[in-house]
């Protein structure tokens, strides 16, 4: 979309374009289309579908249900809220929730029918507990801490409870993992995690097994098991850094601009004075800020220049532009001096993710992952999803 153009047909949410300081767009048919190669990639594995964080920010419900009508069944979330939202969203898809199960939760996951992932040992005894006392059986997943340190049962902790009373109160419905550095294939924990899984899955056998995330179904040698569970990459953001991105982009977001000054050589620009001109410029100001999820990190500063560290940019009438002083609450400054002069003017938009300005690159400008960027997508923008 280039600047200045409108909102195109399709479902809205949030202020009105034309009130927006920023318009978010959401390509819903994208999105669909990155499951479906995901799913291919798994061979004849099932491809579920990782949906937290309000679905990586393009928001929850949208997401499952495109990701649901192009065929997906089985759905991950970090918290019981999301569950309830996913259940509502999708009345028959099977439902997990990656943190657990918190204390005196288990009759809410029951009432959702949603499934807890397990990983600690009093998790599964009041999971357990609490089946025996209903008199039901229900499904859950166990988690395995395979190097990650951070969730999970110590494989001397899995292995100690095959065969024993605790998991005959409940259906072990699948046996799972997360790996730590799958991004990078040359490192050695990639290896150490699959041989401590196949361990603990061979002790299993019959449980369905998952490990696999988005970068991990780009893993020369990983297995698809029988379940892999894809997040970052189904939104767009590239499973395989340094090599070109397999994905189509999800997401763009475009601000509007409010104005148009010129500034003489040696003046500065935004709080504090961190950003001084190099001569003389002209100046977009952008209504987008930290407020609406953009990195205050994305700053451009005199300091940061000098060492040649990145800092954020914006196309503006096909071209990029750096940004100029410190981002702020509510706006942001992009120099744009080398844009033709008439070419940008009050009420036009200029692109902060899109195009060849990738949700991995504004992380990149911003000191962070695109991951944060997609998360921290604010809500003030005017959202318009196509393709659902």
């Amino acid at each position: 979309m280039s600047v200045g153009s409108e909102h195109r047909d399709g479902d809205e949410t949030g202020p009105p374009a034309r009130e927006a300081g920023g318009l978010l767009t959401v390509d819903l048919a994208a999105l669909a289309a990155n499951w479906r190669l995901l799913r291919e990639r798994a061979g004849g594995s099932e491809c579920a579908a990782v949906v937290k964080a309000d679905g990586y920010g393009i928001g929850l419900e949208p997401a499952a249900r495109a990701l649901a009508a192009a065929g997906c069944r089985t759905f991950f979330v970090a918290h019981l809220s999301e569950a309830a939202r996913a259940r509502k969203t999708c009345p028959g898809a099977i439902v997990y929730v990656l943190n657990g199960l918190p204390p005196d939760t288990a009759a809410t996951y029951a009432a959702l029918r949603v499934r807890p992932i397990l990983g600690a040992r009093e998790e599964i005894d009041e999971w357990a507990a609490f089946c025996r006392a209903a008199g039901a059986r229900l499904p859950a997943a166990l988690h395995i801490d395979t190097g990650m340190n951070r969730l999970g049962l110590r494989l001397e902790e899995a292995l100690a409870l095959k065969g024993g009373p605790t998991l005959e109160a409940f259906e072990p419905s699948l046996l799972m993992s997360h790996f730590v550095s799958s991004e990078v294939p040359a490192d050695p924990a990639n290896a150490r995690q699959i041989t401590a899984f196949e361990a603990v899955r061979d002790a299993f056998a019959g449980v369905p097994a998952s490990l696999s995330n988005s970068s991990g179904l780009f893993l020369p040698g990983a297995p698809s098991y029988d379940l892999v569970r894809p997040g970052y990459a189904l939104y767009g953001g590239n499973p395989t850094p340094g090599r070109d991105n397999p994905m189509r982009a999800v997401v763009r977001l475009e601000a509007r601009v409010i104005q148009v000054r010129a500034a003489a050589a040696g003046e500065s620009v935004g709080y504090n004075g961190q950003w001084t001109t190099p001569g003389p410029r002209r100046l977009a100001t952008l209504s987008v800020g930290y407020a609406d999820g953009y990195p205050r990190a994305a700053s451009a500063t005199d300091a940061k220049l000098a060492a040649g560290a990145p800092v954020g940019e914006a196309l503006v009438a096909g071209r990029r532009c750096p940004f100029a002083g410190r981002v702020s609450m509510d706006l942001l400054s992009v120099d744009v001096t080398d844009v033709p002069a008439g070419a940008v003017r009050r009420g036009d938009r200029a692109t902060l993710i899109g195009d060849d300005l990738t949700i991995d690159e504004v992380g990149t400008g911003a000191a962070t992952i695109g991951y944060e960027i997609l998360t921290g997508l604010g809500r003030r923008y005017a959202r318009h999803y196509i393709g659902g």
